[in-house]
């Protein structure tokens, strides 16, 4: 990048320092007016000592790994005190002093608590301080704290280093108190090669040419910000940049790829106009950076200023991408584009109400979908995400979304599919009961009383309250404070002509049939009711039972109208042989409903497995893509389950010959734009029919992968995961090889992906074995060395295999992959299996029991192996039977 001249950068400079000091004054005004309780607010430090600002230079040594540093951190002392406790891990302190060296501190390190603690030989006096501390922390090879990437290029490999702190890793790089109510402002500096270029939250305030090959880049102080918002990447990188309203915003590559950042650019472009609007408190900073890195960590982390992306989720290349991925990628940035309001202007003030942050900016980014692009119907393709979090929160180990957390530990095993999508979900049905004017109102008034400051979940509902001009506080309540699935059992019945629906509440619950019984819970739930082809009739919140007049008799009536409540409902046999009748003339996302439910019920065991395979008949071939997608998804569960049954064979058969007829009607190959939802459950039927063993689907995908070495052009990009996964799992040695090959010559991430994952997929033994093998080499992205593993023991089917192999090399894997997984991936993993043996083996595994956090996820993991024993005990003989007496 140019650097401006120098009578624009003094320009700039001055704008960012009136900016800065607007935000700053903000700030206080705002914090003067906050509603949460700092010294009430949970956490492990001492709230005696609060950071105000930190002034911070590193000096990060790429090649060895080094991180020192120096910091100056302006204090306020609220109780005088001789000690002071902060947070740091991994770091060696070299100095510590108060007041330009007054007192020196002796450091002592706690590693189990991450902390340090500075101990003076007089008292702190309340008021004022500065304290300076020299130190080095490390860069970590596993995407936790500052950590290095290793990459290819047609150059060769290169390395880059990066950030991400959530929750609790800013300790990783610099000491400082890193929980989120302790908010500060923080001027970085960095010392780096000269050919690199580094990327903060904040613009680059000056660069300075220092000894050797070195400069100095100084970046503007931010805002007052929570410490996991930190960022810093540095590396051989490129920007792209447009301007938004006075904003710069940025697509920050590696070299040679900053092209494929377009379609990201302009999609932030009109996303931060829109949000602008919609929270009516418009970007503060001065930048946007949209950070793509390639390895580290999967996802995306929401830094203010310089949101970083694994690089696959953010860059589209058309000639490796479909143009369905253009879906996936508008998504995440949406997401993390929302939190620089929802989560970096207004932060939780503990872990316990990180649903604010991540649940609204899952409605926030599906909102914004449908609003640009409603062709892609966001809400209804999305439904799994709901289903997903439904099944989990119907479990004995679920959690409610505001839950007390610990310590970090458990912190990061909050962010899960209840805090993700029930959240998403409740807010979503919140909207709908006040209205989308009202709703947003309330969300305005919210964001203006909290920014720059925390809040509470409790600062949300009394804002939305007092612009709904409806209470909501107890509706809300009765889904966050308190775990569990409510189910509404709905039944008919005719008094003469008329007809009456009641109504009633009860608990839905997935678990063992051994079980005990789960306490009962109660909800306030707006439920929308009405003709299964018509509108709802008036509003209904269920508080216990109802019973209201429902049309004529016989009339099918559908509970759940829209899909837009959390909730399951269960229908009695009049009723629903009534909407089984209308099904077809129903909304698709009312028969999607249907479908959903069904399975559920069959799961929760109060329904019986051939009442939902008979559903499955009344099914058109023709029919949208959700519904087929939660067909799909429920074949995959009952091929999973009965690996290694006897049921599998006739199971197998049935979901063929049930998926066969509607991919014969889309077929291989089909017009449209690529970017559409035939296109989208083509790829998802080829897959699944390799995956159950469709002889002709595997035969056509091999010779179109054939094709594809040869030409690849040949294999157009929507089909190329698909036809890829299929020749994966069937690989002999010579396709295996060649997928590694495609996968060792490519600089494009998602490229690489594709092909490594597809030869972890392959189900021959001795590739299993080559692919486990290779996961200990620097070959791979330290990224995908987790899902490779999972895709042996999963897609693969070699279970044990992966397991021997994670227990043989489990201390060598731990030092690579960080403490994730140790208490992450090992519980999850371990929900391949379905048998007691294995479940006893994960509870007595101690490295996961190590940590609160470790244990909160083998809990969970044992009662998910519990579950699906269970299922498969009870589903696959009644569908089996059910199978054969009604398909030859």
């Amino acid at each position: 990048m140019n650097k401006p001249a120098n009578h624009v950068r003094t320009a700039l400079l001055r704008r960012l320092a009136t900016a800065i000091g607007l935000l700053l004054a903000t700030a206080a005004t705002a914090q003067s007016e906050q509603t949460f309780s700092f010294d009430g607010t949970p956490g492990k430090l001492p709230k005696a000592v609060v950071p105000l600002s930190y002034a911070i230079e590193l000096t990060p040594d790429i090649t060895s790994l080094a991180l020192p540093g120096v910091e100056t951190v302006d204090i306020e002392v609220r109780q005088s005190t001789a000690q002071l406790t902060l947070n740091a891990i991994n770091t060696t302190f070299a100095e510590a002093a108060i007041d330009d060296g007054a007192q020196r501190a002796e450091v002592t390190t706690d590693a189990t608590a991450q902390t340090a603690t500075l101990t003076f030989a007089r008292p702190l006096a309340v008021g004022r301080h500065k304290l300076r501390i020299a130190f080095t922390a490390q860069i970590n090879k596993f995407g936790t704290g500052l950590f290095a990437v290793d990459y290819p290029t047609p150059t060769g490999i290169k390395r880059l280093i990066s950030s991400k702190l959530e929750p609790a890793d800013a300790r990783r790089i610099f000491p400082c108190w890193d929980e989120p109510s302790f908010k500060a402002s923080f001027a970085l500096t960095v010392v780096i090669p000269r050919n690199l270029l580094a990327v903060g939250n904040m613009p680059v305030a000056g660069e300075a040419l220092v000894a050797g090959d070195l400069k100095k880049v100084t970046f503007a102080p931010t805002p007052k910000m929570s410490s996991y918002l930190f960022v810093l990447t540095v590396g051989e990188l490129e920007r792209v940049t447009a301007d938004a309203g006075g904003v710069t915003i940025g697509v920050v590559t590696t070299e040679g790829k900053s092209g494929q950042g377009r379609f990201a650019l302009d999609s932030a472009v009109k996303l931060l106009g829109y949000y602008n609007d919609y929270f009516g408190v418009k970007y503060p900073l001065p930048k946007l950076d949209l950070i793509a890195v390639p390895g580290g960590f999967g996802g995306a982390m929401e830094n203010w200023g310089g949101i970083t992306f694994f690089e696959s989720r953010l860059l589209f290349d058309p000639a490796t991408n479909a143009e369905t991925a253009k879906r996936g990628i508008f998504a995440i940035i949406a997401h993390e584009m929302a939190h620089m309001w929802f989560g970096d202007l207004v932060t939780m003030a503990w872990w316990d109400n990180l649903w604010l942050n991540e649940g609204f900016a899952s409605w926030m980014a599906t909102k914004a979908s449908e609003q640009f692009y409603p062709q892609w119907q966001s809400w209804l393709n999305g439904y799994g995400a709901k289903q997903f979090a439904m099944a989990l929160d119907a479990r004995r180990t679920s959690h409610p979304v505001q839950q007390p957390i610990a310590d970090h530990s458990e912190a990061v095993t909050a962010f899960d599919a209840i805090t993700y999508n029930k959240g998403q979900a409740l807010i979503r049905m919140l909207e709908t009961y006040l209205g989308e004017q009202a709703f947003r109102d309330g969300i305005r008034k919210y964001m203006a009383a909290h920014a720059y400051s925390n809040s509470t979940t409790a600062d949300l509902w009394q804002a939305l309250e007092t612009s709904g001009g409806k209470p909501i506080t107890g509706i809300a309540a009765s889904f966050t404070e308190q775990d569990g699935v409510p189910l509404v059992v709905a039944e008919t019945a005719c008094d003469g002509t008329a007809q009456r629906l009641t109504l009633r509440q009860d608990r839905f619950v997935i678990a063992p049939a051994n079980d005990p019984p789960l306490p009962a819970h109660s909800w306030q739930i707006p439920v929308a009711v009405g003709p299964a082809q018509g509108k709802p009739f008036d509003e209904i919140l269920l508080k216990d039972n109802a019973d209201i007049p429902a049309g004529a008799c016989g009339d099918a009536i559908k509970v759940n109208l829209g899909d837009v409540g959390y909730f399951r409902v269960e229908y009695g046999p009049k009723n629903r042989a009534a909407l089984l009748s209308a099904f077809p003339q129903m909304q698709v996302v009312d028969r999607l409903n249907v479908v959903t439910d069904s399975w559920a019920l069959v799961q929760a065991g109060r329904a019986e497995a051939p009442s939902y395979l008979a559903l499955l008949d009344a099914l058109d071939a023709g029919d949208h893509r959700a519904v087929w997608d939660q067909v799909i998804s429920t074949f995959a569960t009952l091929n999973r389950l009965s690996r290694d049954r006897s049921e599998r064979p006739v199971i197998q058969a049935y979901a063929r010959a049930r998926l066969r007829p509607v991919f014969d009607r889309i077929g291989w190959d089909g017009g449209g734009s690529g970017d559409d939802d035939t296109a989208l459950l083509r790829a998802s039927l080829i897959s699944t029919l390799g995956d159950l063993g469709d002889a002709a689907i595997v035969a056509e995908a091999k010779r179109r992968f054939a094709a594809f070495r040869d030409d690849p052009n040949s294999l157009p990009t929507v089909l190329r995961d698909a036809v890829t996964h299929v020749a994966g799992i069937t690989a002999d040695r010579a396709t295996y090889d060649r997928l590694l090959a495609l996968a060792r010559n490519s600089t494009a991430t998602n490229e690489r992906l594709r092909y490594y994952f597809a030869a972890a997929s392959a189900r021959d033994t001795e590739l299993a074995r080559a692919t486990l093998a290779l996961t200990l080499t620097s070959e791979l992205p330290d990224t995908i060395v987790t899902g490779m593993i999972n895709a042996v023991a999963s897609t693969g089917q070699q279970p044990q295999l992966a397991w021997d192999f994670v227990q043989t090399n489990f201390e060598t894997l731990l030092a690579r992959q960080g403490p994730n997984f140790r208490d992450q991936f090992v519980p999850n993993f371990m929900t391949n299996f379905t048998d007691q043996a294995h479940a006893a083996e994960l509870a007595a595994f101690a490295p996961s029991q190590s940590t609160s956090g470790g244990r909160v996820m083998v809990a969970r993991s044992l009662q998910a192996i519990a579950i699906s024993a269970d299922l498969a005990a009870r589903v696959l003989p009644a569908a089996d039977a059910w199978i054969r007496a009604h398909k030859p």
